[in-house]
This record gives structure tokens, sequence and C-alpha cells, in this order.
């Protein structure tokens, strides 16, 4: 029964708050030649506006951590696009419980649901580089959950670990 229970835990401790993160990109892109970026002007973020501003001030202090530099004239250009989703296929638990006796066999199944409804927000961050007809040459789509009713602090530091999560994929690893 011990064992049960932990695994029990287990699913619910790691069915929360995961982050996946799809990288893609041009495969002939040399990404030692980007050195400065900037946000298109008509960046529609799906987010808040105050959520748009703190995953661009989050991006900002990546980028600079990782040798990059917002410029007027930049190298290339960053999309952000969001978008909710909510999962409707919550996991459930079955517990099974069975006997018999000569040869007979009886049970009684309960499939216990983990979770309600979850929200899931989607995250695209393009980067498009602007000397080569806007092509895109790397792309990163992100799916995590999230509380909309989340703290100041919270969105804040769900924002950051999600940015930082993206940005392992940045520049890719050959």
């Amino acid at each position: 029964m011990k064992a049960f229970k932990f695994i029990i835990l287990a699913l619910l401790f790691t069915s929360c708050g995961t982050t996946f993160v799809n990288y893609d990109y041009e495969t002939s892109t040399d990404f030692t030649q980007y050195k400065t970026y900037d946000y298109f002007d008509d960046m529609q973020t799906g987010l808040s506006k105050f959520d748009s501003i703190r995953i661009i001030s989050t991006i900002n202090t990546k980028l600079s951590t990782m040798g990059l530099k917002r410029s007027d004239n930049p190298d290339f250009y960053i999309d952000i696009q969001s978008r909710e989703l909510m999962n409707r296929n919550s996991p459930n638990v079955g517990v099974g419980v069975g006997g018999g006796r000569g040869g007979g066999f009886g049970g009684v199944s309960v499939g216990v649901p983990l979770n309600a409804n979850k929200y899931t927000r989607e995250i695209t961050i393009d980067f498009v580089d602007k000397n080569q007809n806007e092509r895109l040459f790397w792309q990163a789509v992100s799916e995590s959950t999230y509380k909309g009713n989340a703290s100041v602090e919270k969105r804040e530091a769900t924002l950051a670990k999600l940015v930082d999560k993206i940005f392992e994929g940045y520049p890719p690893k050959e």
C-alpha cells in the first residue's frame, strides 16, 4: 500500500508545472553572424499588456547575457505569439480490485481524475533575418500550464523560468 501511495504522489508532482519546448531552425544558418536584434513593431503577442512587457524584458535580459544587443538596426527581428489552450483530457488513475473463488473472477474499477481541466499557454518565439527577405531561421514553441489569476511575483517568476527553458535551445547545438 505504501508503494501505491508513493506512485500516486509521484504522478501528481510530475504532472504539475511541466514546460515543453520544441525547437526548429534553418540548418544552413550561421548563428554566429547574429549580434543584434529588435522586435517587430506590429507584434501582437496575445498576452496582456503587462505580461507582454514582462516577457520582452525577460528576453532582453536573457539575450544580453548571451552577448546579443538590442538595436535600432538589428541583424534579426523577434516575433512573439501566444495562445491559450484548454486541455480537456485530464489524466485518470484507475484503481482495480479483484478476486474470485473457484476459478471465477470479479472486480471493481474506479477512475480517479487527477485534476480538473487545465489551461495551458502556447508561446511561439520566431527569429527572422532582417537582411534575407525576412527569412525565419529559428523558432521555439513552448507549452506550459499557467494560472491567469497568479500574483505579479508568480507571473514574473514563471516567465523567467519559461524564457530560460526556451533559450536553452539557442543557438542550436549540432
